[in-house]
């Protein structure tokens, strides 16, 4: 592999190593080859945005073998590049990685970036409430976007919850963010919360069987939710009531699910979001709108 011999060459081999390889992108990436400029560019500690002049700068035979055994582990292993370089951007902030926890990815950065405009008055938001908040990416990224809110941030896993307390410290949040071991709302404090926002489980039965290898290096729990993986979903929208402020918002994302979610519960007034940079399954409910949301599975129950 010696005649690879500048950025440019490793970046346009993995290239083609990885279309001939047919893998999965979407896990920070969307073609073979920004996953090559990204896995290269970081393992050369290198920022994004380059001058084109340096990828034809020379690499030296110790980085060509660690970007070669990158390459493979990519190829052969099937592991999501986020897991490979620990790290995953959200919001654009970057946030640390591993097998702990699901690579972030989800379209509420969209609405943090926004500040949840219009469907709330920036100044009225003092509490917020992470569901599964996993790395912490979306409690962190609203720590940024919320400066004087408290956040609290919560997970089932605590395995996730180390690595968010990483993630935490990293972005020196720990003032304005605090963890919570608990399945859901069951161990955290009675209080109201004027944002609820969630990225909980949503993949169904059928789905989980035909995922992408990659997905396979992602925990389970944080991915498999029942038959219409509607099963954490549910919980939430029976529950958040008693944490929600009058004037506040739920936000929670369902992905595919979103067509189960309206097939068996046509009553529930979701508000589906959309997102011009793509993605969609997240709905919104206000406090009153919860109530009736709640009504409406104590119907069909």
């Amino acid at each position: 592999m010696k005649e690879l011999q500048t950025i440019r060459d490793i970046i346009r081999w993995a290239t083609s190593q990885f279309y001939q390889s047919a893998l999965y992108y979407g896990h920070g990436t969307e073609s073979a080859w920004d996953e090559a400029a990204a896995l290269v560019l970081h393992a050369l500690h290198l920022p994004h945005e380059l001058y084109a002049a340096v990828l034809d700068t020379h690499i030296t035979e110790e980085e060509r073998d660690t970007l070669l055994a990158l390459i493979h582990r990519r190829i052969n292993e099937r592991i999501p590049l986020p897991y490979l370089t620990h790290e995953a951007w959200f919001s654009g902030l970057s946030f640390y990685v591993d097998e702990r926890v699901l690579i972030p990815r989800s379209p509420i950065a969209e609405l943090i970036e926004s500040n949840f405009h219009p469907w709330i008055e920036e100044d009225n938001v003092k509490t917020i409430l992470d569901l599964c908040t996993g790395s912490g990416c979306i409690a962190i990224a609203c720590s940024k976007a919320f400066p004087d809110a408290l956040i609290d941030a919560s997970d089932i896993s605590e395995d996730a919850l180390s690595v968010a307390k990483i993630n935490v410290l990293r972005h020196h949040a720990d003032e304005q963010v605090k963890l919570y071991h608990s399945d859901l709302f069951k161990q955290l404090p009675q209080k109201k919360y004027d944002i609820i926002v969630s990225n909980p489980p949503y993949v169904v039965a059928e789905d989980m069987q035909s995922l992408p290898s990659e997905f396979k290096h992602e925990p389970q729990l944080g991915l498999a939710a029942g038959q219409d993986g509607l099963d954490i979903v549910l919980k939430i929208i029976q529950d958040a009531s008693h944490y929600l402020s009058a004037h506040g918002i739920l936000i929670v994302e369902v992905g595919n699910s979103e067509h189960a979610l309206a097939e068996h519960y046509p009553d529930i007034p979701c508000t589906w979001l959309e997102f011009q940079r793509g993605g969609g399954g997240v709905f919104l409910l206000t406090a009153q709108q919860l109530k009736e949301a709640q009504s409406a599975l104590k119907s069909t129950s």
